[in-house]
């Protein structure tokens, strides 16, 4: 109730407002015109090489209609920017030329030629609306920061580097594996991978609980904490572990002798029969 109440206040804020405002507008924009883009291409999965840039936009927007030289007004906006850029570069290099990603092919052949419209409300507008949402702590964070350094810079900072690290070399990890010809249909169960099923996600995880404790530094974002909370939601039980797991479990015989010995999310050493 507190959080509820202390995340009215901000946003009654006028500057606030207009700020959360613009941005949503500048999300929206962005959203519609990959949509625009994905319509003569035939390809909406160009919306996942545009998701990490989505917050690096966010984050730039913001810092440029705010004023101050505290540490979280420019820690937020660079860390963000080293993981979305590195995300992004590293969807465009594994999807670019790739066919579209069959959860929305599957969409497409389901609405035939209305998908065009359709995807524009179930993709690219809702996924606006999600990455509004999940940036709240660095719009917060940025906009509202002050000039002391705090425990939480140093906190934040220690789980954004782990998480990059695990999402980034677990990704190369899994490139590579997945490069050798005499790898296919097996699991890759090395590296990062012995610990966790999903090291790319674990790092997501902490990525975006780093960042939130960077936005609340000084305790003025505390109510942003739905951030972090949806992306953790989304990222153990939906668009993340959950849905991949359905999949490798249809398409790997191995993978279920996996799951028995290896962590779905948090890394831990893995089990001895």
């Amino acid at each position: 109730m507190q959080l509820a109440l202390a995340a009215c206040q901000i946003c009654l804020q006028t500057d606030m407002f207009d700020l959360l405002a613009n941005n949503a507008l500048l999300v929206v924009a962005m959203m519609i015109s990959i949509w625009v883009i994905s319509i003569p291409i035939r390809n909406v999965s160009i919306i996942d090489i545009f998701w990490g840039l989505g917050f690096v936009l966010v984050a730039w927007s913001t810092f440029g209609r705010t004023e101050g030289d505290a540490p979280s007004r420019w820690m937020l906006p660079l860390m963000t920017t080293i993981w979305g850029c590195r995300l992004a570069g590293y969807l465009a290099w594994r999807n670019l030329g790739e066919p579209e990603d069959h959860r929305y092919a599957a969409m497409r052949e389901h609405w035939q030629g209305k998908f065009w419209w359709v995807s524009l409300f179930t993709v690219f507008l809702l996924q606006a609306v999600i990455l509004w949402l999940v940036s709240l702590p660095l719009q917060a964070g940025i906009s509202q920061a002050e000039p002391e350094w705090s425990t939480f810079h140093v906190v934040g900072l220690l789980l954004w580097a782990v998480g990059l690290f695990f999402e980034s070399v677990g990704d190369w990890q899994l490139a590579r594996f997945k490069s050798d010809p005499e790898k296919q249909g097996q699991v890759l169960d090395r590296g990062l991978w012995r610990y966790t099923r999903h090291p790319n996600y674990f790092g997501d995880f902490c990525v975006w609980w780093g960042l939130y404790c960077v936005s609340i530094a000084h305790g003025v974002a505390i109510w942003t904490v739905i951030s972090p909370l949806v992306m953790s939601i989304f990222l153990m039980k939906f668009s993340g572990v959950g849905l991949l797991e359905k999949s490798l479990n249809q398409s790997k015989p191995k993978y279920q002798d996996y799951v028995q010995r290896t962590n779905a999310f948090f890394p831990w050493f893995p089990k001895t029969r």
